[in-house]
């Protein structure tokens, strides 16, 4: 039986005067997936995820959460949403358990139900041995924790992350990564948007590459380093008879180049590591020493600039 998707925006659009900021963008996410939006700044995320979550009205498009149509008109239907926007939405006075019980109650949350629920997601944001600090005195990534946190307290089926990681410390931010990892294997739709690479490489099952308002692409990293044809580099330090080395491997199916080095050869093919034995086989064959092997995979760097022209972060 086909998977059914949780969350469907289907052609959202948005204008301000004649500057169109999303232009008809449409995606899906399932029930424990994280779906990452990779843009650059200025790139139409925030006000796509801003569509999606019902706080901002479209001009066009639907979307559909777990079968119901969410409307920035109709608050009841974007209570099984959680958003996390990037600018902080807590109180620097109260203490980060405070704040969680003040916004539990504006979700209705009572008693014991409430306790419980303040508990669980201080633990997941891993604030439960600070949770009667003063939020004031928090580290930047420890209010990035909390603002997650509060996201969470009503058990949200989608939870947006619009970049939760800027402005945090390293060993904060890795706390924001192991967090959303755990929500991902709990059964929780993340949406996620963020302009570092290396946080859509570890985190997202797919991704959809975002820019000048427009989704150009989306799939697993593979898929999209299959899409447009992004190579591998394959570095191999040897000695020996080189150039025949190099000749034999021109002829390989999905190499583009071989270059000899001064330590060995240099491949540039397409799916490198499935090329590794056939590679060595012709090396000894050709009599040549292997010492190392190196591939370095393509990466979504090169598929963000090959699908926009641009670096990620101009």
């Amino acid at each position: 039986m086909e998977r059914a998707p949780l969350l469907v925006v289907d052609s959202l659009r948005k204008s301000y005067g004649d500057f169109k900021a999303v232009k008809g963008v449409s995606f899906e996410v399932f029930p424990g997936e994280t779906y990452g939006l990779l843009g650059p700044n200025g790139a139409g995320k925030t006000t796509l995820i801003s569509m999606v979550a019902g706080v901002l009205s479209r001009d066009a498009g639907e979307v559909t959460l777990a079968g119901t149509q969410v409307s920035s008109d109709v608050p009841a239907s974007r209570r099984d949403i959680g958003l996390v926007p990037q600018d902080l939405a807590i109180y620097p006075d109260l203490t980060g358990r405070e704040n969680l019980a003040f916004f539990g109650r504006l979700h209705g949350l009572r008693g014991q139900g409430l306790w419980r629920r303040v508990d669980e997601v201080l633990t997941v944001a891993g604030l439960a041995d600070r949770s009667h600090q003063r939020v004031k005195e928090y580290s930047g990534g420890m209010k990035r924790r909390l603002n997650i946190a509060v996201g969470l307290l009503h058990s949200p089926k989608l939870l947006i992350l619009d970049e939760p990681t800027v402005g945090v410390d390293p060993q904060s931010r890795n706390s924001i990564l192991e967090s959303v990892e755990a929500l991902a294997d709990e059964g929780v739709a993340v949406l996620y948007t963020t302009h570092y690479m290396e946080e859509a490489e570890r985190l997202c099952d797919r991704i959809g590459i975002i820019d000048e308002g427009e989704l150009r692409a989306e799939g697993t990293r593979r898929e999209l380093v299959r899409l447009v044809g992004s190579e591998d580099v394959i570095e191999v330090e040897a000695s020996g008879d080189l150039a025949e080395a190099s000749a034999a491997l021109k002829g390989f199916t999905g190499v583009d180049r071989v270059d000899v080095t001064f330590t060995g050869l240099q491949v540039t093919a397409v799916g490198g590591a499935g090329l590794l034995a056939r590679l060595v086989q012709v090396l000894d064959g050709a009599g040549v020493t292997l010492s190392r092997v190196d591939v370095r995979e393509a990466d979504l760097e090169s598929v963000f600039l090959s699908l926009t022209g641009k670096e990620l972060r101009d």
